[in-house]
């Protein structure tokens, strides 16, 4: 799927569409978020874990994850842009 395909479904799905750019390597611990998330990665990559599955999300992959969901993200020395939506 491509990027503008992608920000049209999560407006049409009633998602807020942001974009987060992480310059550099950065582990965040675990935590979790009071939203529903849909993501697309643009650049870079991120590496996701939760419910004891770890996968890293390349340019073009997309992933969701519901709220409250547990998790812990961490990003290369290149860092990551992350196109997202996020629903209350």
């Amino acid at each position: 799927m491509d990027r503008q395909t992608f920000e049209t479904e999560l407006k049409r799905e009633g998602y807020e569409v942001r974009t987060n750019t992480t310059p550099g390597a950065k582990v965040n611990p675990e935590h979790s978020h009071p939203f529903d998330v849909k993501a697309m990665v643009l650049e870079g990559a991120l590496t996701l874990t939760w419910n004891g599955k770890t996968r890293t999300f390349k340019p073009g992959d997309t992933f969701g994850m519901a709220r409250g969901c547990p998790h812990f993200e961490s990003y290369g020395p290149d860092g990551a842009v992350i196109l997202f939506g996020r629903k209350m």
